[in-house]
């Protein structure tokens, strides 16, 4: 064992290596990449529904779809901002998107006062549940790069994080199964879509902040 002091301090920096910082190009690359195997895993697992490639679609699917995603984009950048923490970030501005993808779930409520059926049955929920699981599923591949992401960097709040990554995750993953759900219904989606996202929202609030604290 050494006795001198730089000797000491010498031994123990002698086997580090310099680590590779944290930039924003390569958390949006990571983000983007994950986003990107989400779609191609259900591509070829489930295939792309019928309609989007013969390039008719429902202005509805266009609409849910697209609000989903863009939360999705939202909460990833947020995510991948908190891990690289300054002094004076604020972390908003994913809000608005989540303020606009809950008008499909609340769209669907105030419809649903006004009609007579079941609009439980109306939701197809056998599909439903399908849609859940399998949404939240695909999305465990950008909560995964994402969690990684954020155990490489320093989180301030690691429970915002956490639920950032749920949401991001519950998003692109649901994103990329309404690819493939043939279903463009207000129930179903305001639902059962909705739906896959706070359940990922909640799960990444509860299991994420114990995954990234050192």
């Amino acid at each position: 064992m050494p006795t001198d002091t730089h000797e000491f301090i010498d031994s123990l920096v002698d086997d580090l290596q310099p680590s590779r910082p944290l930039t924003l190009q390569r958390g949006f690359v990571v983000a983007a990449g994950s986003a990107a195997l989400t779609v191609g895993v259900m591509a070829l697992l489930v295939g792309f529904r019928p309609d989007l490639i013969s390039g008719n679609l429902n202005p509805l699917f266009l609409l849910a779809t697209g609000l989903f995603l863009i939360l999705g984009i939202a909460a990833s950048f947020t995510v991948i901002g908190m891990g690289r923490p300054q002094v004076g970030n604020i972390h908003v501005g994913w809000t608005w998107a989540a303020a606009m993808a809950a008008l499909l779930p609340l769209t669907a409520a105030v419809l649903s006062l006004a009609r007579d059926g079941n609009v439980f049955v109306q939701s197809q929920p056998a599909q439903g549940v399908s849609c859940l699981i399998n949404g939240g599923l695909l999305g465990l591949i950008v909560g995964g790069a994402l969690t990684m992401w954020l155990r490489r960097g320093a989180p301030t709040s690691p429970e915002q994080a956490g639920l950032l990554t749920g949401i991001a995750a519950g998003s692109l993953g649901i994103f990329s199964y309404s690819l493939h759900c043939p279903f463009d219904d207000i129930f179903h989606i305001g639902l059962w879509h909705s739906l896959a996202v706070v359940v990922s929202a909640m799960a990444g609030r509860l299991v994420v902040p114990a995954l990234i604290r050192w």
